[in-house]
């Protein structure tokens, strides 16, 4: 097995539980302050994280440069972009069809992918990832019937706009972390992704911290008030984010993505464990579908 895969189920398990913890915190914080825990609270553990790397295990930080730098600071603003309307989206609809707007992310990739790297994504990949994205679009229009006229309402309508906004901004992130990434100087793809991880993390949360002590200065106190459960979130955050920018500094982020898309079968599972909401017959279709999918990416890409 590629050693990709592996690390990006880890990461989509990862980021899944994040999302099921920032659930919680929605009733508690603001949007902007559930948003701030994934970052700032993942701060000193991802600077650990490649403090251990450099002392324990001999790594050299590699050498930056301005391009890393721009690819970078695109793609952390991007994920808060991106975070913050996932956020937003779960108090719209139920926390499982909130999170499947987002997953529009994969094609959304693929094109950031060939216009931002010129990467190209094979004929039977490109129908793996387009196969998912039916298996979304199912997912999508559980209540309604599967008529042009249906897709079409269902598209256009707020949630679903604010969804595929979620996507697009996290495929800009995928694309530009991967890009920061191979532009480093010297190293592999762990201290690679390290170091990207670091330098957008401390950025984050810098930048955040700004806008809420201008914005919404009790936020910040409000973070701080719920450590026990905001903690949990920059711990997972920080281990799905380690996941993620490794797997995507060894393969294309398309690709990536769309193995990513197995987050929907842990998302449906805590959706029905943690939140007793049950999923429609349309719903597991397009799960299974979905699941089609990623494996036909694994097998024939």
């Amino acid at each position: 097995m590629e050693l990709w895969i592996p690390i990006t189920i880890f990461a989509a398990f990862m980021q899944n539980l994040r999302s099921v913890l920032q659930k919680y915190l929605k009733g508690r914080l603001s949007t902007t302050g559930a948003t701030f825990c994934r970052f700032g609270y993942a701060t000193p553990l991802t600077v650990l994280y490649l403090t251990g790397l450099v002392v324990f295990l001999g790594y050299d930080i590699p050498g930056v440069n301005r391009q890393f730098f721009l690819y970078a600071s695109v793609g952390a603003v991007a994920q808060i972009l991106g975070t913050a309307t996932l956020v937003s989206l779960f108090s719209m609809r139920n926390f499982a069809v909130g999170t499947t707007f987002s997953k529009t992310e994969t094609i959304q990739a693929a094109v950031f992918g060939i216009v931002v790297l010129g990467e190209t994504i094979s004929a039977p990949a490109t129908f793996a990832i387009l196969l998912s994205l039916v298996g979304v679009i199912m997912i999508s229009m559980t209540q309604s019937a599967l008529t042009a006229r249906d897709l079409v309402t269902n598209l256009l309508n707020r949630t679903a706009l604010i969804g595929i906004a979620s996507g697009a901004f996290f495929g800009v992130s995928a694309v530009t972390y991967r890009a920061a990434a191979l532009s480093l100087d010297g190293g592999d793809f762990v201290v690679k992704g390290a170091t990207t991880l670091v330098f957008v993390t401390i950025f984050q949360t810098i930048l955040m911290a700004i806008y809420m002590r201008i914005r919404e200065p009790g936020q910040l106190t409000a973070v701080l008030s719920s450590w026990k459960i905001s903690a949990w979130v920059g711990l997972v955050g920080m281990l799905g984010s380690v996941g993620w920018i490794t797997a995507m500094t060894i393969e294309k982020a398309a690709y990536v993505r769309a193995l990513g898309q197995i987050e929907l079968v842990f998302t449906f599972t805590a959706s029905y464990l943690f939140f007793r909401e049950r999923s429609s017959v349309m719903e597991i279709l397009g799960i299974f579908i979905v699941t089609l999918g990623i494996l036909a990416l694994l097998l024939f890409r």
